[in-house]
């Protein structure tokens, strides 16, 4: 007898076909369409897309106006073979910088020349030139260089201000990070009035801080405001990695403002001055047992805007027994707690400007006024 199907296979095989018949045509349709339309593609038709936003028509001016004047610095340093006695140069290192003026004075950090024996500079339309160092203050971590452009000098960096700057406001840096040409990077003043002490132990008191991308090679270049005015230099990054990691730290252009004249002038920066004697490491132990904050006088110079102004320094006496002398708590308000501070606060005032310094005696706060005069 003949073998019945059994009707669920057979409408199984039924339902089977189609589906498979429907995949394949699924599968084989792009080919079905290029068979039909044709192999040759066509570019698509481009969306216009309208005028950029403002803030991002702010943002592209503001790079085209600075970037002119950022220029990219290299270094190289002289070594001398041991054998062969011979003297040559090998590549040291690189950094950022910006025109400060129309004689072709460049300001850069004092950390991207240190050590270096010869520097060029390459403008953003391509030439390069030899400079020459003018002057560098390591505790602003500041440098100029000059360049001799004989024809179309790029215009200087226009300058603002830094102590009217708030936390929270927009800031630009370009640079050349990694080497990479003129970058843009743009962020935040995360916080004002950050200390960094540097490998050499020098603490950079007043700088700004900011979560724009700094990396290595940035140094040196300009972190400016909505308005494209210099408001600081990239100094320097806190980062393990030794890469971005979203805490920069710029020299606030105050700072710089006050520093670099100097630096044409002079070669050197020279530091308003009380004319006291501090040590750090005595202030802490004194100050610990007194229980008091700030900076102990220890000497008072002769004939010095300390001695003129009435501070006295510590003594010891014959039995070995150490008076401490004054303790200077505050400079025209601003609290000092560690000769770091002082320093700083000194340094925001120029030579001949008169303080009012608050200080402990015996127990006592008192206020005396001062001139200050020049450093050594």
């Amino acid at each position: 007898m003949p073998t019945q199907s059994d009707p669920v296979l057979a409408r199984l095989r039924w339902l089977t076909w189609p589906i498979v018949l429907i995949l394949i045509v699924w599968q084989g349709l792009p080919w079905i369409e290029r068979a039909l339309i044709g192999f040759e593609a066509q570019p698509r038709a481009v969306t216009a897309r309208g005028d950029l936003a403002a803030d991002e028509q702010a943002t592209i001016a503001i790079f085209e106006q600075a970037s002119p004047s950022v220029v990219f610095i290299s270094t190289r340093q002289r070594v001398r073979d041991f054998w062969t006695r011979n003297i040559f140069t090998v590549p040291k290192g690189t950094g950022s910088g910006f025109v400060w003026d129309d004689l072709g004075h460049v300001v850069t950090n004092n950390h991207v020349i240190e050590g270096a024996s010869e520097a060029e500079v390459r403008l953003n339309d391509g030439r390069s030139y030899s400079a020459v160092l003018v002057g560098r203050s390591p505790a602003h971590d500041l440098a100029v260089l000059r360049i001799n452009v004989a024809f179309d000098r790029p215009p200087p960096v226009p300058i603002g201000t830094s102590h009217e700057l708030k936390v929270g406001q927009k800031v630009f840096a370009i640079g050349n990070p990694f080497g990479l040409d003129y970058t843009l990077t743009s962020g935040l003043v995360s916080a004002l009035d950050r200390s960094l002490t540097e490998e050499n132990g020098a603490t950079i008191e007043h700088l700004i801080q900011t979560d724009a991308a700094i990396n290595p090679g940035n140094s040196g270049g300009p972190l400016l405001d909505s308005a494209g005015r210099l408001i600081g230099i990239n100094t320097a990054i806190y980062s393990p990695s030794g890469a971005y990691a979203g805490i920069g730290f710029a020299v606030p252009v105050d700072t710089v403002n006050r520093v670099v004249p100097q630096l044409i002038a002079r070669g050197k920066y020279i530091r308003p001055s009380l004319g006291i004697g501090v040590d750090e490491d005595l202030n802490t132990a004194i100050l610990r047992q007194l229980g008091v904050q700030g900076v102990l006088v220890l000497q008072v110079h002769p004939g010095s805007a300390a001695e003129q102004a009435g501070l006295r320094g510590t003594v010891v006496d014959r039995s070995g027994e150490v008076i401490p002398g004054d303790v200077i708590l505050s400079v025209d308000g601003k609290a000092v707690d560690s000769v770091g501070k002082l320093l700083a606060r000194l340094d925001d005032y120029r030579i001949g400007d008169r303080v009012t310094l608050r200080i402990w005696r015996e127990g006592k706060e008192l206020a005396l006024d001062a001139m200050l005069q020049a450093g050594s």
